[in-house]
């Protein structure tokens, strides 16, 4: 009796549509992605490429990861900014969804009349930094220090020191980013040294403002001097302080790291920071200071092209409203309780043949910020050769690779997690 035609036995399309995988698929990629891979799996099969079997993995296989995809971070790296800098709370990512939907963002629902935008995320700012008589948020830090540099400076000077004229990532520098404001640099002092009267000499008719820029991801030891803020604010012109990593109040823990409520005791007139740092929220550009300099700022042209969306606003007010974040839980982890969740995974994991070390490790705040500090930490260690498969496997794991050995900080991996992280280094082990 004559076989039948293997091609008969490839799987119907509304089979495989009603597959739990690539029924879950259809909920993220839509449904004519998913069918178009399907018929393309079919395909395959017919001509013999595979099996009538393997259809619905190969259409599986054939569809994008999504796009970006959740990383677990294991590098010791609190502020991984390849990584996406600071993970959200679930407080703001409960309302991110909330407020992908129609919002009262610009709305006064009492009233049914338009609404100042975002006045609710600008109220929890401005009681976090109760030294700021006004606040304002733009998308990101550098857009803070763009906004202020067109609206208060264009065509005249802004003096600042040569030792803060920093490069701050993907080759940007701050130098090319404010005279493309249309504003002059007048660079004062040395790369090491700057005083007082090296900014008292430069500030003049044509002087808008004094910049102070904190040098958030690099140090310089050894025969250095700076001019804090309080002592620029004695100059008679507005002194504006990039402060960088968005720390709103002191932390002990970060004790050579500036705050933006003793900034602004120190006499700075505007501050600005990123919201995607320490404060951990999401990327955004904060203002803070003086009242007639914000309102100029929230009132400039340039302010509308840098406005944040309603996802950001939902988001950064949960911050400042919300529970601890995990960027402040990753840098406040207790070592020994670390050391013991770190000795926990090796056991389960030598439980199942895989053999691995716990030793001491340091992580670090990253993000630009704190350049310098490191953190006691312990992490899992590996061979070297589990970091790649670990990296591009499901879900992907980054660790840091030291003296041929992988290691696996979890300071930042979620409790949650950890089953995830033993089940890959299983599968990586064999």
């Amino acid at each position: 009796m004559r076989e039948a035609d293997p091609r008969r036995r490839v799987p119907r399309t509304d089979t495989l549509l009603a597959d739990p995988g690539l029924a879950a698929a259809v909920g993220t990629l839509g449904r004519d992605r998913v069918k178009a891979a399907i018929v393309r799996a079919q395909q395959r099969a017919r001509s013999g490429e595979i099996s009538p079997g393997e259809v619905r993995d190969a259409a599986l296989a054939d569809l994008p990861a999504p796009a970006p995809r959740m990383v677990l971070n294991a590098t010791g790296v609190v502020l991984h900014t390849n990584l996406g800098r600071a993970p959200l709370s679930a407080a703001a990512v409960d309302a991110l969804v909330a407020a992908a939907g129609h919002t009262d963002v610009e709305l006064d629902l009492r009233t049914g009349r338009r609404a100042r935008r975002g006045r609710d995320t600008l109220a929890a700012l401005a009681a976090a930094v109760p030294d700021a008589p006004a606040v304002h948020v733009v998308n990101n830090g550098a857009a803070a220090l763009v906004l202020a540099a067109t609206a208060l400076a264009a065509d005249r000077e802004i003096v600042v020191s040569r030792g803060e004229l920093v490069e701050i990532g993907d080759g940007f520098r701050l130098p090319d980013l404010l005279e493309c404001t249309g504003a002059r640099l007048r660079e004062v002092g040395t790369t090491n040294r700057t005083t007082l009267a090296d900014y008292a000499a430069a500030v003049g008719p044509r002087t808008s403002f004094v910049l102070k820029v904190h040098p958030s991801n690099f140090v310089v030891s050894g025969f250095t001097s700076a001019v804090p803020v309080r002592q620029l604010a004695t100059l008679g012109v507005p002194v504006v302080a990039d402060i960088g990593s968005g720390l709103l109040a002191p932390d002990p823990l970060l004790p050579d790291e500036p705050d933006a409520a003793s900034t602004l005791r120190a006499g700075a007139h505007l501050v600005t920071a990123s919201g995607d740092k320490l404060l951990g929220g999401p990327q955004a550009g904060l203002l803070l200071g003086a009242a007639d300099l914000v309102e100029r700022l929230r009132r400039h042209p340039l302010a509308r092209a840098l406005r944040v969306d309603k996802l950001t606003l939902a988001a950064l007010a949960a911050t400042l409203h919300g529970p601890t974040t995990p960027t402040r839980q990753a840098l406040h982890a207790e070592p020994g309780a670390q050391r013991e969740r770190t000795e926990r995974l090796r056991d389960r994991l030598g439980e199942d043949g895989c053999k691995a070390e716990v030793v001491p490790s340091a992580a670090v705040v990253g993000g630009g910020g704190a350049p310098g500090v490191e953190l006691d930490s312990w992490a899992l260690s590996l061979p070297e050769r589990y970091a790649e498969p670990l990296r591009t496997g499901e879900p992907p794991i980054l660790g840091r690779v030291l003296h041929g050995r992988l290691l696996l900080d979890l300071r930042c991996v979620p409790a949650g997690a950890d089953e995830a992280l033993r089940a890959a280094v299983l599968r990586v082990g064999g």
